[in-house]
């Protein structure tokens, strides 16, 4: 994922080397937060996640202090060489392609051309600070999981984005027929991506972003739940979850590893959840991510 710059500026590169999943996303989340304007992530030696930061100059030395101090030794922090001048403004956009989820549905970014195939809806999200583009494994598998429902759990259905981000699950379903879509996130910067995503799908009529927790959400229960979130954010949320799934709806539940399962399943079937199907994707990490299509 990358953010772009508003011009041509000199940059300095800082490497963040991380064991774990949690940790990486931990440091981008801190870099953001510190001045960065730029990341890349690629997969390193031993299955370790490498973070490539992109930072003004000036704030280079400070960006990297913060990392250092927030992550404590849980993670590798290193200073190569200034990069040469760049137009990160270009440069950033390098390897991002349209992503296609099925025959049906294709993501792609707004400086990307594709053409759809006859009946395929295309959803247009800007690559940069809120998570989800399509390309991480884990928010593929709920786009896959949502395209892949009955129709008659989609079309009409009131939809409820937890942990929102960019908003693609929201828009997706939108596209696919939901009626209407609540999203939320604690991430100030992800509400005002996905404010902007829905206007660039012309759906800002039908989906409502708002800053804040899932106990602010008051009102009528939802059709249809989506949940893109690692197993510790998820778990505090399931009593919640559980009020806010309709009987009979349906929730999707993405952003876990395969040997959370039993534990996941657990706590969703004592509030009243059954596991309908569920898909399993492998990353280049050798990561096997999860996705739970449940019935309330």
């Amino acid at each position: 994922m990358a953010a772009k710059a508003r011009a041509v500026r000199r940059l300095v590169r800082i490497e963040v080397r991380a064991d774990d999943v949690a940790v990486a996303e931990r440091a981008a989340a801190e870099a953001w937060e510190a001045g960065i304007v730029g990341l890349e992530e690629r997969d390193a030696v031993g299955g370790a996640v490498l973070l490539i930061l992109y930072a003004p100059a000036a704030s280079g030395d400070a960006v990297r202090d913060a990392l250092v101090r927030a992550l404590a030794g849980t993670a590798e922090v290193s200073f190569p060489l200034p990069e040469p001048k760049l137009d990160w403004s270009i440069a950033w956009r390098t390897g991002i392609k349209a992503i296609e989820i099925s025959p049906r549905l294709v993501v792609r970014p707004p400086f990307v051309g594709f053409e759809p195939r006859p009946g395929q809806a295309c959803i247009v999200i800007e690559p940069g600070q809120a998570f989800g583009t399509g390309s991480h494994d884990s928010t593929r598998l709920a786009l896959e999981l949502l395209d892949a429902l009955d129709p008659d759990r989609v079309e009409g259905a009131r939809v409820l984005d937890v942990g929102c981000g960019s908003g693609i699950l929201a828009l997706a379903a939108l596209v696919l027929g939901a009626r209407s879509a609540v999203g939320f996130d604690l991430d100030p910067l992800a509400a005002q991506a996905a404010r902007a995503n829905a206007r660039t799908n012309r759906h800002d009529g039908q989906f409502q972003v708002f800053v804040g927790p899932l106990e602010a959400i008051m009102g009528p229960s939802f059709d249809l739940v989506l949940v893109n979130l690692l197993r510790t954010e998820l778990l505090p949320l399931v009593d919640g979850l559980a009020c806010l799934t309709r009987a009979g709806g349906t929730l999707i539940v993405s952003g876990l590893l395969g040997p959370e399962r039993a534990e996941v399943c657990a706590r969703l079937g004592a509030m009243g959840f059954r596991v309908d199907a569920d898909r399993v994707s492998t990353d280049a990490r050798g990561e096997h991510w999860l996705g739970l299509v449940m019935r309330h």
